[in-house]
């Protein structure tokens, strides 16, 4: 179902096309599809099978997506590489199948360019800095294959740099992790701190000569999951002129939500050490659901995180990183198509159209020019 925003937001999404900073299609492609796009075709609508595809990113007035790269921390050697370079060539892919639709973005200037030609703005971030190998080299060659973010850590810790959620390693980042950041700025890639843990991001705060970057987070304040930016660590990415991309994901979303996913966990993990089957803590967990429903999250509590990161860092600062086909959303804004909804619920706030413009498209812009500078420089 594609949302039928009021006059205003949908005019405002036409000027002024929404930048995404994170979506997890193209590896939902690889698992479901083999990254077969005869099988799976993005070119018509996908619903029940992706929250994304190349019509409802239309409708729900996107000008550019951020396809993130990404393999689970747990994979290693050739199948890390391969999976990784697979997701590449399906974005590189992507362009060629569907040119009257979309076209890669490499610059700031591309994603202008390709809106005004009516096309959809793809780029790449790399989600996980497992995935460069440990080799600045193998980073380089991704800036070469398109992208234009590296997040440094995923669930687990790298080695050079640590995860908010693993034990803490090296503290925040390695002599290596350093020189990642430095490369980062050198290649004109954003430096994304998504997933990091807090001494990390505080430690790539110090290095980078360059914006900083979350591509999928949220305000911490609002919801205490390690996932989200603390407000000290808001305030400094207000002063390097950074940007906060606001995720959907629920359990980020609310305090609720969390600590219900906190609960329903450990009944998990009671069962399993007291060394059950799979199949009963499966068993446990369903049962427990039934009697402890999981709490309503959506629209407005995006509005939440998005407003404190207004309030603490500028409406300069605030972006929009959805994670559509990387969770299960809100039941509001279920795909990228309901985009519109959340521009609505901000308009009726009394949001101007200037600042809605910063926040659908003009913040990311900035921090995409800044980055080039900071590289030529």
């Amino acid at each position: 179902m594609t949302v039928h925003p009021g006059d205003g937001v949908r005019s405002l999404l036409t000027e002024a096309p929404l930048i995404d900073g994170h979506n997890d299609m193209i590896s939902k492609i690889r698992d479901r599809a083999g990254m077969d796009f005869g099988t799976l075709d993005i070119s018509v609508a996908q619903p029940g099978t992706l929250q994304t595809d190349l019509i409802r990113l239309g409708a729900g007035g996107v000008g550019a997506q951020f396809w993130s790269v990404w393999m689970p921390c747990s994979t290693t050697g050739e199948a890390l590489a391969a999976g990784t370079l697979e997701q590449f060539e399906g974005i590189h892919r992507i362009q060629a199948l569907y040119p009257d639709r979309t076209a890669l973005a490499l610059t700031a200037d591309d994603i202008e360019k390709i809106n005004r030609e009516g096309r959809i703005a793809s780029l790449i971030g790399v989600e996980g800095g497992h995935q460069i190998l440990g080799s600045l080299d193998v980073l380089r060659l991704f800036h070469r294959l398109g992208a234009r973010y590296l997040t440094l850590t995923h669930t687990k810790n790298t080695g050079w740099a640590d995860s908010c959620t693993d034990v803490v390693d090296t503290g925040g980042l390695s002599d290596f992790g350093r020189a990642v950041v430095t490369e980062l700025n050198d290649l004109g890639m954003l430096v994304d701190l998504s997933h990091t843990s807090h001494a990390t991001m505080d430690a790539a705060l110090d290095v980078s000569r360059a914006p900083v970057f979350f591509s999928h987070s949220g305000a911490y304040t609002v919801c205490r999951h390690a996932r989200n930016v603390p407000d000290p660590v808001l305030r400094r990415v207000r002063s390097t002129g950074g940007i906060v991309m606001a995720v959907f994901l629920p359990t980020f979303l609310s305090e609720e939500v969390r600590r219900w996913d906190v609960a329903r966990k450990e009944v998990r993990a009671d069962v399993t050490r007291a060394g059950a089957p799979a199949s009963s803590a499966d068993d446990a967990v369903t049962e427990w659901e039934r009697e402890h429903p999981r709490p309503a999250a959506g629209i407005p509590d995006i509005v939440r995180h998005i407003e404190h990161l207004r309030d603490l860092m500028g409406v300069d600062h605030v972006g929009i990183g959805s994670d559509f086909d990387g969770m299960t959303p809100p039941p509001d804004i279920p795909s990228v198509d309901y985009f519109p909804r959340l521009f609505d619920a901000l308009w009726s706030r009394g949001w101007s159209r200037g600042d809605l413009r910063k926040l659908a498209r003009d913040n990311a812009l900035r921090v995409l020019r800044d980055t080039e500078d900071a590289a030529r420089a």
